[in-house]
């Protein structure tokens, strides 16, 4: 991400712009702020994926202008004791540059659960509630409760709130240190597994005890590239994180590109909506040369090491697309072949498609902001986009059903499965394994591990009940588990 970002101040019309501008009589500093200005403005037109990026642009061009001026670059407030932090939004920089002794909870009025923000804060583990309405209204100095699993936040807590605070902390603690693979009480079986984005979370996804991996992202290989790379490139790449795995289940989606992730070289036409336009599995058919490179680097790749490689392709909606997939997966030489489920209609045929494929992984992210019409980036609405919502978790029913009735696996990879309480949701409406960023394994492992597989269906059967997200969840944390 950091590394996308620095490459946005290579970009040779920029430095054109800043030049123009000095050469006219502009000052260093006002010559950048005013450039970045057009860049600005021309994300921002583009439509509603991009146009988060804004943020981005914004951070990069302070750090600029401040670097020119001799003055410290914007970021986070300093202290010696441990804080919350709370902004409007972080850029990711910042977020990167945390550190954890020092910052005990992230509360932002922007983003939403899915923003750069959130994801980074959870690869450090750092509780993060985005998009909270009135955090900005928060005094500095004030006392508060940051439940970033049920995405609260309480100022001025009374003291047995706070108590209760302490003590749950105090119990997360003392679980964390538990070990062993994910199964519930009378030892059904649910293994955890790490989503990746490269080889660099491997060690740490191993030492939290992941038994694979659910989510390996090979876009790290492509979005930095003016052309695809080359088969040998991404064997290399591919079997960097295969080796950390060996005799266990590494599950990699082949090119995410689209929406907020374009292309050059596979999909850089101008669209009105990009996150249902072109993207996943459709932008890989028109260029299946791409998608062929990569399934045989990952065939190779498989080859070559001791990991058990699945392949899965993302944003399928139909049975057609999943034949194709499936069939040329294997034509190239992979064993298993699955689909991801992050459309509305993929789950509702999910028994016709798991009829024609392997597997499939949940993507609750893309599922919940398809179904619920609200943009995963915008914290306007990110209301909206709580996976908790009974119509999301009736999609994931369906296909948790279809899996369990043709016997094919159904795993979760989107941001659901690191919920400890949601995670025992989504093995009672079939579920069978889950995948999650790594510091998020132990607390899940140590809630499934109090429930009996049908203490998980009952759990399920509530939060179905329910009339919003909300209502869901509380019905379930009242829930004594057994």
């Amino acid at each position: 991400m950091l590394e996308a970002q620095a490459l946005m101040l290579d970009d040779p019309m920029l430095k054109t712009d800043v030049d123009s501008r000095i050469d006219t009589g502009t000052t260093a500093e006002r010559a950048v702020h005013e450039a970045f200005g057009v860049f600005r403005d021309m994300l921002a037109a583009m439509g509603e994926y991009m146009a988060a990026r804004v943020a981005d642009l914004d951070d990069l061009s302070r750090r600029a202008v401040a670097r020119l001026s001799g003055v410290p670059a914007p970021g986070i407030p300093q202290s010696d004791t441990p804080f919350v932090l709370v902004a409007r939004d972080l850029a990711p920089a910042d977020t990167a540059l945390l550190d954890p002794a020092l910052v005990l909870a992230i509360v932002t009025s922007d983003g939403g659960k899915t923003s750069h923000t959130a994801i980074l804060a959870g690869e450090k583990g750092l509780p993060a509630v985005v998009g909270t309405t009135g955090a900005l209204e928060i005094a500095e100095g004030a006392m508060v409760i940051v439940d970033a699993g049920a995405g609260l936040v309480e100022v001025d807590p009374s003291p047995d709130a706070l108590a209760a605070a302490e003590q749950k902390v105090a119990d997360r603690a003392a679980r964390v240190h538990v070990t062993g693979p994910g199964a519930l009480a009378d030892g059904t079986a649910i293994p955890l597994l790490a989503n990746l984005g490269s080889a660099d979370g491997v060690e740490a996804a191993v030492a939290a005890g992941a038994e694979g991996v659910g989510l390996f992202r090979t876009e790290f290989l492509f979005l930095d590239a003016t052309s695809a790379p080359a088969v040998d490139a991404q064997q290399a790449a591919y079997s960097a994180v295969l080796r950390g795995f060996p005799g266990k289940k590494v599950v990699v989606r082949v090119l995410d590109a689209g929406a907020d992730k374009p292309l050059q070289f596979l999909n850089a036409a101008k669209e009105e909506n990009p996150a249902l336009g072109l993207r996943g599995i459709r932008a890989l058919r028109v260029s299946e040369p791409i998608l062929r490179d990569q399934l045989t680097a990952l065939a190779r790749a498989d080859a070559e090491t001791d990991a058990e490689v699945w392949v899965m392709a993302p944003m399928v909606a139909t049975v057609d697309e999943t034949r194709y997939f499936t069939a040329l997966s294997k034509e190239l030489g992979l064993k298993t072949a699955g689909v991801m489920v992050e459309v509305p209609a993929a789950a509702l045929l999910a028994d016709r498609i798991l009829n024609v494929t392997d597997f499939a992984s949940i993507g609750t992210n893309d599922l919940t902001q398809y179904t619920m019409a609200a943009d995963r980036m915008l914290g306007s609405v990110s209301d909206f986009q709580d996976p908790w919502h009974p119509a999301v978790l009736r999609l994931v029913g369906e296909i948790g059903a279809a899996g369990t009735s043709l016997g094919k696996p159904v795993g979760v990879c989107g941001e659901a499965a690191a919920d400890p309480k949601l995670a025992v949701v989504l093995v009672g409406l079939g579920v069978t394994s889950l995948s999650m960023s790594a510091p998020a394994i132990a607390e899940v492992r140590d809630e499934l591990a109090r429930w009996s597989p049908q203490g998980t269906r009952d759990a399920a059967d509530l939060a179905l009940d329910a009339e919003d997200a909300a209502s869901a969840r509380a019905a379930v944390e009242a829930l004594t588990p057994y």
